[in-house]
């Protein structure tokens, strides 16, 4: 049987830097196979998980954004990690790790939303609808979804993967873990205030057209802030971890250096 927070990871256990590593939602831990594989990453211990509720695996009794970030902060402890990075859900997993005080250190925030106005209309219908009237209107989404990852700019092989892993997500649990999700970014709070606040490094990455975004007071609020870095992958690119491997490792071993400095 599955468990949630199955990890998987590559690179030396000796290694002196480690990083984990967040999925977006419907993902599981390998759709970071490519960011893993690449050089820029070599000699890096590198520990992907499956977020309960997500790709298949199993739900936790506590699903909230809080209760995520509490037990990835525990993870990340307990796996020695200098980075957390997150993509999509993963990454506003990661952001709650850093404004909670759950991980201290150079956090990577993939496609991230910070409100409810950049998430995708589209997507936040179907939740709401599925928390409404049943989780059938997420089970459409879900094979609709297969459509998505075959349009992908990826090989062929992690094409097939992600495939595999769409498939095996439970519309009532991704109901359940989105509803949440969908709550904490329309929370009465200023993401990207905090975030500036802070203190610690971070990096936000977008593509020009893509998942996440950022408004144009997040934008202004986070490039003011010293303590943040603005990366936008030219181009539409929806699965960055997938679709851009080399450039999401590159920001990854920037966020190393900045950790060891």
């Amino acid at each position: 049987m599955r468990e949630a927070w199955e990890l998987l990871t590559s690179g030396p256990e000796e290694a002196d830097r480690s990083v984990l590593l967040l999925p977006g939602g419907a993902n599981a831990a390998r759709s970071f196979n490519l960011v893993m594989a690449e050089q820029a990453l070599s000699g890096v211990r590198l520990v992907a998980t499956t977020l309960p509720g997500m790709a298949g695996a199993p739900l936790s009794d506590d699903v909230s954004v809080p209760a995520l970030a509490r037990r990835a902060g525990e993870l990340a402890k307990e796996q020695g990690c200098d980075v957390v990075v997150g993509f999509s859900h993963g990454a506003t997993v990661a952001l709650e790790m850093l404004l909670s005080g759950h991980f201290q250190g150079p956090v990577v925030l993939l496609g991230i939303s910070l409100t409810t106005e950049v998430e995708s209309g589209f997507f936040r219908r179907v939740v709401r609808a599925s928390q409404a009237v049943g989780s059938w209107p997420m089970a459409i989404l879900f094979r609709l979804m297969p459509l998505m990852a075959k349009s992908a700019k990826t090989p062929d092989a992690h094409k097939r993967e992600l495939i595999e892993d769409f498939k095996q997500n439970r519309a009532g649990d991704s109901v359940r873990v989105c509803g949440e999700y969908l709550d904490y970014i329309a929370a009465d709070t200023d993401y990207a205030a905090r975030v500036a606040e802070s203190g610690s490094p971070v990096w936000v990455v977008h593509a020009e057209k893509g998942d996440g975004g950022l408004t144009d007071a997040e934008r202004d609020t986070l490039q003011a802030a010293p303590n943040v870095t603005l990366v936008t992958v030219p181009g539409s690119v929806f699965l960055l971890p997938d679709e851009v491997p080399d450039q999401v490792a590159a920001v990854i071993a920037t966020a190393l250096s900045a950790a060891r400095a």
